[in-house]
């Protein structure tokens, strides 16, 4: 597969990727889909320091853009420079993406370790903290959390979306970064008719 090919495909995946990581972490502001819980005392840390929307999201975002412009006709055009000079920029942009990346798996990481802010007993707290995450093969202590109702499995199925969105943008950025470096210096196998498309 030609440089140019890879970088589109690769960057249509990373697009896609961010956009549901967005989307999880705005889903993380609103448990169980309910607005009454937006205080900043009841949500947990994680879902404020917003891995989802700020690293998995729009710091892979970019990456993806410039990867699908890599993949089509250069800022040089066709000549001797080719696809280079945006091969380049989707260098820098693969390695801002897995910084982005790691930090959404960090925070979602430690959003699943440490389990959902909730009113457990009448007192507002990380009440699975110490469990330092068994509680997630435990449903039954799921229910123990009275508010926000289901929060334990809203949490749980977010964050691990993250989680796995996060690992697949780290590859891809990954797969990214090493198919730009080859771009940049051995230029796009695609034929010149071919690049005009």
């Amino acid at each position: 597969m030609c440089t140019g090919k890879c970088a589109r495909c690769v960057g249509l995946s990373l697009i896609t990727l961010s956009l549901v990581c967005i989307v999880a972490n705005a889903l993380l502001l609103v448990p169980n889909g309910q607005t009454s819980w937006t205080n900043t005392n009841q949500l947990s840390l994680q879902v404020w320091l917003m891995g989802g929307f700020i690293g998995g999201g729009l710091m892979v975002l970019c990456p993806g853009i410039a990867a699908v412009r890599a993949g089509g006709k250069g800022c040089c055009g066709a000549g001797c420079c080719g696809n280079r000079c945006r091969m380049l920029r989707s260098v820098f942009s693969s390695a801002f993406g897995v910084l982005g990346a790691i930090y959404c798996l960090s925070v979602s990481g430690a959003g699943l370790r440490n389990g959902p802010k909730c009113l457990m007993n009448g007192k507002w707290d990380y009440h699975f903290e110490d469990t330092a995450g068994a509680y997630l093969l435990n449903g039954t202590v799921w229910d123990r959390c009275k508010e926000p109702p289901r929060v334990v499995a809203w949490n749980v199925t977010l964050f691990s979306l993250l989680v796995a969105a996060s690992c697949l943008e780290i590859v891809l950025c990954g797969i990214q970064l090493v198919n730009a470096t080859i771009g940049v210096f051995c230029g796009d196998c695609r034929k010149k008719q071919d690049a005009t498309h």
